[in-house]
């Protein structure tokens, strides 16, 4: 199989790119760089069945081109994490909508398979729990650009599940819960690298809210395993899935473990929502996934514990405090 997996640059992205070349498929990773890195691709660039192509999920002959070279395409380009979508919704906007239906309908033209990664932001302050695919949503005022990117990635499944329903496009819909792991940036938002590097510098670990909103964070390997099985399972096709660890902890209980585990001497300093991002911000105060849909279907459970995950985040943070290389960087190409 030949997969074309935008956003391959990013986070997530690069991890899957080095799955599914691991187990002998060729991929096209087609990434604009605004998140992502080149240095995300420095050991798949080594693989003969790997291509990057520098572009945007917008550029509508791009894609068309793109999808005509693939047999299916694992739709992951998004404008991500709080701070970017706070800073700039326009722009996460058009991104995440417009660029769905693009590769959505490049894929319907020549009828490959789309995997779209989704988010548990979709669910907004619906704080019940375990949230099934099924949960509600239940969101804040349109006034609060917060919402925009739950609104867009909701937009994007419903074109997926459309285009389905009524086009018979085999597409499927992954809702991924707080993915954690190498190569994933403070710079967006991302709380876990941000607490972890505060507290290897010895810097205080800035809490935003009270603290006590709970997440669960799941390490990307297992969310790439979650990703590979629903790729390869004819029955997920027409189908949501949730994707995450049940795992609960407290913001202000990961700063508190994360203080222990380094051996940090920092402190916390809460901030509040209104001073961390703008006026009027909210959030969700629990995100707890219910995966059985996904692991009866599947059989696939998390394997890492929230330890693993944070060991993982130390040992990186220490690396890169010590001045430690960064990845070479691979040549853009087209």
């Amino acid at each position: 199989m030949t997969y074309l997996v935008t956003g391959g640059a990013g986070f997530i992205g690069s991890h899957l790119v080095e799955a599914l070349l691991a187990r002998g498929d060729s991929v096209i990773a087609l990434d604009n760089l605004s998140t992502g890195s080149p240095a995300n691709l420095s050991e798949a660039a080594k693989n003969a069945g790997f291509r990057f192509v520098h572009g945007s999920v917008l550029d509508d002959l791009m894609v068309d081109e793109l999808m005509r070279q693939c047999d299916a395409v694992v739709h992951m380009a998004a404008a991500v994490g709080v701070r970017l979508v706070v800073d700039e919704p326009l722009k996460s906007l058009i991104t995440n909508i417009r660029g769905s239906q693009i590769v959505i309908e490049a894929a319907h033209r020549y009828r490959r398979k789309v995997l779209m990664t989704s988010t548990s932001d979709i669910y907004g302050k619906n704080s019940a729990g375990p949230l099934r695919e099924s949960a509600d949503r239940i969101l804040g005022p349109p006034s609060i650009v917060r919402w925009a990117y739950s609104t867009a990635k909701a937009v994007d499944e419903i074109l997926a599940n459309c285009y389905h329903r009524e086009r018979d496009l085999a597409t499927i819909v992954a809702r991924l819960f707080n993915t954690v792991g190498p190569r994933q940036s403070p710079a967006y938002g991302m709380v876990v690298p941000r607490l972890v590097r505060q507290a290897v510098r010895g810097e205080p670990l800035t809490v935003y809210g009270d603290g006590r909103q709970t997440r669960c964070f799941t390490h990307v390997s297992d969310v790439v395993d979650a990703l590979l099985r629903l790729l390869d399972e004819p029955a997920a096709i027409g189908q949501t899935y949730n994707v995450g660890s049940s795992r609960e902890i407290s913001i202000r209980e990961l700063a508190e473990t994360i203080i222990a585990r380094t051996g940090s001497a920092s402190g916390i300093q809460v901030i509040p929502y209104d001073q961390a991002y703008e006026s009027g911000f909210e959030d969700m105060q629990r995100k707890v996934p219910d995966t059985t849909k996904l692991r009866v279907l599947t059989g696939w459970l998390p394997r890492r514990s929230l330890d693993d995950i944070l060991s993982d985040a130390i040992a990186h943070a220490r690396r890169e405090r010590a001045g430690c290389p960064a990845p070479r960087a691979i040549p853009i190409r087209t």
